[in-house]
């Protein structure tokens, strides 16, 4: 992810010596938009590195910039309940634990959390093929159906953000066209049955580049899942619309006036996947055209406000990356079009 909150050598090394790792050097990696990361290579890296002349690391280093620590040791919970199931990167403990003797997984810098996680294995996918969708289907099921075995589930998801505030502050600088698409969509989607709608804890970021793959054969091997800082109590039809959307969509360059081509074939993929853990009620069938079209307008409200963020933090930098919200816009009014026709 980006990195916003700059770190010394000689607390990298602090920090990493509270887990018993023997710190060498901090890589940044730039990839994201919300919290401070980087690669740890250790002192054993850098000797099997120059021995081999290969670059590896064996941590992942993230500082949460807007989540709060409490929300973060939720999230530890989560990933703990998902290793035997899922391949997920479960936090290491500190050396010395809690004062009951359970395990600590946070550190704690001004006031925001610190979390330590080995580097799994495989790559970011640059093309998503039917099969790979059916896999990702497959995996999202497992994970609604593990995640229901923490209970209550209010107290290991953090509060949904408050998109209506964002859509009130923005709506008010856009076009009258891209207004209208953002409160059709928006009603559309406020009509559901929700009594009809499954809920449960939901990873809602389950995007292509939050996850890792062996690609090196034919048949690619998902090695990875990331990024569960958004893990809340939703309808499950919400996750698997931001996950379709991102999985089956091939993004074009909105700036070049390229269109976002979404792929039926991969979502009708995805969806079968999912349904060989999970079968879906017909009362989630029926609002995955309206929820497809919602998840693209949350995403496009996402990007907006980490642009308003950035500017109203001062927040600059090679190491800032911004998506452009332009796509997610596009997707969404292609979508919204699919559930006109119905």
């Amino acid at each position: 992810m980006s990195v916003y909150t700059p770190l010394s050598e000689a607390q990298f090394a602090t920090f990493c010596e509270a887990f018993g790792v023997a710190f060498h050097q901090a890589i940044p990696i730039t990839q994201g938009i919300k919290n401070s990361n980087w690669f740890i290579q250790t002192i054993e890296d850098a000797k099997a590195n120059e021995a081999n002349k290969k670059t590896a690391y064996s941590y992942v280093f993230t500082l949460f910039e807007e989540r709060p620590p409490a929300d973060i040791e939720k999230m530890a919970a989560v990933l703990n309940a998902l290793k035997q199931t899922l391949p997920v990167a479960a936090p290491l403990a500190k050396i010395v634990p809690k004062a009951d003797g359970s395990p600590d997984y946070l550190l704690h810098y001004a006031d925001k959390a610190i979390l330590l996680v080995p580097c799994l294995p495989g790559n970011h996918p640059s093309q998503i093929t039917p099969a790979m969708c059916f896999t990702m289907g497959q995996a999202l099921a497992t994970l609604h159906n593990t995640l229901q075995n923490l209970t209550p589930p209010e107290d290991y998801g953090v509060p949904l953000y408050p998109w209506h505030s964002v859509r009130d502050r923005e709506i008010k600088f856009m076009p009258a066209d891209e207004a209208q698409l953002m409160q059709d969509i928006w009603q559309s989607y406020a009509s559901l049955p929700f009594t009809d709608l499954p809920k449960g804890l939901c990873h809602l970021d389950m995007f292509a580049d939050n996850t890792l793959w062996d690609l090196d054969n034919a048949d690619a091997k998902l090695t990875g899942l990331l990024d569960f800082t958004e893990v809340s109590v939703e309808h499950y039809v919400m996750d698997i619309a931001i996950t379709i959307n991102d999985f089956c969509t091939t993004w074009g360059d909105a700036q070049a006036g390229e269109s976002v081509h979404f792929d039926t074939q991969k979502s009708q993929a995805f969806i079968a996947g999912y349904e060989r853990i999970r079968p879906l009620k017909q009362a989630e069938h029926n609002a995955l055209p309206s929820a497809l079209a919602m998840a693209a307008v949350t995403f496009w409200l996402l990007r907006l406000n980490v642009i308003h963020y950035n500017r109203v933090q001062g927040r600059t930098g090679d190491s800032i990356m911004i998506k452009n919200p332009d796509l997610m816009k596009r997707l969404a009014a292609y979508h919204w079009r699919q559930v006109e026709k119905q």
